[in-house]
Formats: structure tokens, C-alpha cells, sequence
């Protein structure tokens, strides 16, 4: 598998090695060793999906007292998949990377702890996976708007279908419980 840096250091794409002959393709969508051996080590915990149509913007969630890594793949449909640093003292808070996945490109993006993620779906239909390295927390929720214009993100032009909560997230500048930079 090729490992290619974002714009934010730890928010990797990963480019699986795919075995394509006459029958269709094969790859493997995980292996522990091989990501350990690339700098992502945690233990995924939970894996989550979900099926979302064209205009859906999910997202930027993150946790707080119960921080995950996240590996993020398209299994159908196209999506713009998006990480922000929201670690106070980063020398990179605020910025964002972005990644289009899709199970045509089978890329999947790797978001640290101490990162918001979210994503919009560009296709029809989107099936999107995502391993977690620790557990759902409600009470440990986090998220910043999407649209908080001093993060700026280029999400694409086209309808937008957001949930209340994501809808009405703080900004950036106004979220209360933030991760610390440099705290594992």
C-alpha cells in the first residue's frame, strides 16, 4: 500500500495495493501490521456505516474524552471526505485536508485523534465505512460547523441535507471543549 501525506501532519491517504484481473478486484481493506508499520497504530474498536444520498453533509464530529482514530473508506458513490484540526496549540488548528474516496478509487483517509471529520456526498448514493479506535460516546460528542468561515472548507457546489445539531454546531472559535496539541 502507498501512504501519501494531507496537508495536515497524521491525516494520511492510503492507497491499497488492489490485484485486478478478468473476475474484478481484490484488496486487503485492513491489516494491522502493515498500518503499525506506516505510523498508525491503534486498535480499531467499532466499525461504522452509512448510506447517504447526493447533498448529504455529515459532519465535523470529533470526540473529546474518548478521542479516536479513524480509517475511513467508500465502499459505493463518491464522497468529499474531510478532516480539521481543532488541537489547541497545533501549529496547524484549523486547517483542513480533504480527500475524495470512492469505491471506484478505493482510497481510504486515516483522521488522528484531535481532528474533526466529516463528509459530503457528491454521487447519487454514498456506503461509507469507518473503523474507530475507541467507542461511540455520546456524552463525549463533539462538533464544529461546517460551514465555519474561518476554517473556510471548499466543500463542493450542490444541495446541502445537514442534521439540526451539525447545522447549529459552535464555530471554531466559540467551541468550549477542544483537545490540547502534544496530549496523547
Amino acid at each position: 500500500m502507498n501512504v501519501r501525506p494531507t496537508a495536515l501532519p497524521g491525516v494520511l491517504v492510503i492507497e491499497p495495493q488492489v490485484y485486478r484481473d478478468q473476475r474484478g478486484w481484490f484488496f486487503e481493506a485492513y491489516q494491522q501490521a502493515r498500518y503499525r508499520e506506516r505510523g498508525m497504530a491503534p486498535a480499531f474498536v467499532q466499525s461504522n456505516q452509512s448510506h447517504s444520498t447526493r447533498g448529504v453533509l455529515r459532519g465535523m464530529h470529533y470526540q473529546l474524552g474518548r478521542p479516536q482514530d479513524k480509517l475511513v473508506r467508500v465502499l459505493a458513490g463518491t464522497v468529499l471526505d474531510v478532516a480539521v484540526d481543532v488541537r489547541r496549540g497545533s501549529p496547524t488548528f484549523g486547517r483542513w485536508a480533504a480527500q475524495e474516496l470512492s469505491g471506484e478509487n478505493l482510497l481510504q483517509l486515516y483522521v488522528p485523534k484531535g481532528f474533526a471529520h466529516g463528509f459530503y456526498v457528491t454521487s447519487d448514493t454514498a456506503d461509507v465505512e469507518y473503523l474507530c479506535s475507541d467507542y461511540y460516546a455520546p456524552q463525549e460528542e463533539r462538533a464544529i460547523r461546517w460551514d465555519d468561515p474561518t476554517v473556510a472548507i471548499a466543500w463542493p457546489e450542490g444541495p446541502r441535507n445537514i442534521a439540526p445539531k451539525d447545522a447549529q454546531a459552535p464555530l471554531l472559535r466559540d467551541q468550549p471543549d477542544l483537545p490540547a496539541y502534544g496530549v496523547p
